[in-house]
């Protein structure tokens, strides 16, 4: 299964966005039916977008995968197998070159 958490059009202040983050990514790690979450943190000033990629190499073995949206398209191996496990084969931001998002791929 594939979730979306958007956490960069709510207005939170930077330490709340990253509470927000843990405490999704958590739950969904528990419950155990995701397989992959798109992070969306849109593009500002890139505070938040930093925030997040910093939280994810802080729980760098947490995760089978981080994928920055820059980075998702169909010549990058790790992209190809996380859509591949994740059932999302139609997601629009897939070549894109969009920074204002992140992927985690759960164990």
């Amino acid at each position: 299964m594939f979730e979306v958490l958007d956490i960069g059009h709510q207005n939170n202040c930077l330490d709340t966005a990253v509470s927000v983050l843990e405490t999704e990514v958590s739950r969904l790690q528990y419950e155990g039916n995701t397989r992959c979450i798109k992070i969306v943190h849109g593009h500002g000033r890139g505070k938040l977008r930093e925030a997040v990629r910093d939280w994810c190499r802080e729980h760098e073995g947490r995760f089978q995968a981080v994928v920055f949206g820059e980075d998702y398209d169909i010549f990058h191996k790790t992209s190809v197998s996380m859509r591949s496990d994740c059932g999302n084969p139609y997601d629009l931001d897939l070549g894109r070159k969009n920074r204002a998002i992140t992927y985690l791929w759960f164990w």
